[in-house]
C-alpha cells in the first residue's frame, strides 16, 4: 500500500510539473502575470507532492532514498524544481522557468520508465558517509541547472532593449555556479572518503570518479575565466551551458555507457 501511495504521489508530481511546464512555455507567448504565477503554484504543487512520494519511500525502504538512480533522479528533479522556485521567484527571473522545468519533466519521466520498489541497503551502500555524498551532489547539481537556466535566458535575451539587465544575469549565473562548486568538491571528497571505507581505495579512477572529476575541472575553469579573464556574456553562457550538459552526462551517459563499480 505504502508503495502506491509513493507511486500516485509521484506521479500526480510528474503532472504537476508537466502543467508547470506549459504554463511557463504559455508565459513565454504572453508575458502575462496569470500564467507566471500559475507556473510557480504548480511547480511548488510538484514539489510537495514528489517530498510525499519521497517520505513514503523512505517508511517503505526504512531508509532514506539514496540508494539507487531512480531515488537520484526523483532527488535531482526536486533540488532543481526548488531552485527554480528560489531563482524566479527570490530573483524576479520567471523566463528561467520553461529552461528549469523542462529538465525537471525529463528527469522524472525518465524516473517513473526504471521506477521500482524500495530495496534494502547493500554493505557498501551502508554509511553515512552515503547520505552526505548524496545530500551535497543535490545541492551541486540543482545550483548548476539553475545557473545554466539563467544562461539560457542570458543566450535568449542577448542584446538589445534589456541590455541593461544583462550584467546582472552574468552575476546571478556566478554567484549559483560558486555556490555549486563548493558542494562539487565536497561532492568529491565525501566520495573519496566514502569509497576508501567501502572498497579500500580513496580513488581509483572509476569511470563516475573520472568524469565527477572532469566536471569539477570544468566548472573551475569557468570560475578562474570569470574571476582572472573577465569571462561575460555569451561566451561564459555557452561554457555554463556546457557544464551543465558534463553534468548530466557524468549522471547518465557514464552510468549506461561507462559502467564501472558506481550504480549511478
Amino acid at each position: 500500500m505504502v508503495y502506491t501511495l509513493e507511486q500516485n504521489f509521484l506521479a500526480l508530481a510528474l503532472w504537476a510539473y508537466t502543467a508547470a511546464l506549459a504554463a511557463a512555455l504559455v508565459f513565454l507567448w504572453t508575458r502575462g502575470p496569470f500564467s507566471s504565477r500559475a507556473t510557480l503554484v504548480l511547480c511548488g504543487l510538484g514539489a510537495g507532492l514528489q517530498v510525499a512520494g519521497l517520505v513514503m519511500r523512505s517508511i517503505a525502504g526504512g531508509r532514506w532514498p539514496f540508494a539507487s538512480l531512480f531515488e537520484f533522479l526523483l532527488l535531482f528533479a526536486l533540488g532543481t524544481a526548488v531552485s527554480t522556485l528560489v531563482v524566479a521567484a527570490r530573483y524576479r527571473l520567471p523566463e528561467v522557468t520553461p529552461f528549469l522545468l523542462l529538465v525537471v519533466v525529463g528527469l522524472m519521466a525518465y524516473a517513473s520508465v526504471i521506477a521500482r520498489p524500495a530495496e534494502p541497503l547493500v554493505p557498501a551502500l551502508q554509511s553515512y558517509w552515503l547520505q552526505f555524498h548524496v545530500a551535497t551532489a543535490i545541492l551541486a547539481y540543482g545550483a548548476f541547472a539553475a545557473a545554466c537556466g539563467v544562461a539560457a535566458v542570458r543566450l535568449a535575451r542577448g542584446r538589445g532593449a534589456n541590455e541593461k539587465s544583462l550584467p546582472g544575469l552574468d552575476r546571478l549565473a556566478h554567484r549559483l555556479i560558486a555556490f555549486g562548486f563548493a558542494f562539487l568538491t565536497l561532492v568529491i571528497i565525501t566520495g573519496a572518503v566514502w569509497a576508501e571505507e567501502a572498497w579500500g581505495a580513496w580513488w581509483s579512477w572509476d569511470p563516475k570518479e573520472t568524469w565527477a572529476l572532469i566536471t569539477w575541472l570544468v566548472y573551475a575553469f569557468y570560475l578562474h575565466a570569470y574571476t582572472a579573464r573577465g569571462w561575460r556574456g555569451r561566451r561564459a553562457a555557452w561554457l555554463i551551458v556546457g557544464g551543465f550538459a558534463v553534468v548530466l552526462f557524468t549522471l547518465l551517459g557514464v552510468t549506461l555507457l561507462l559502467p564501472g563499480m558506481h550504480s549511478y
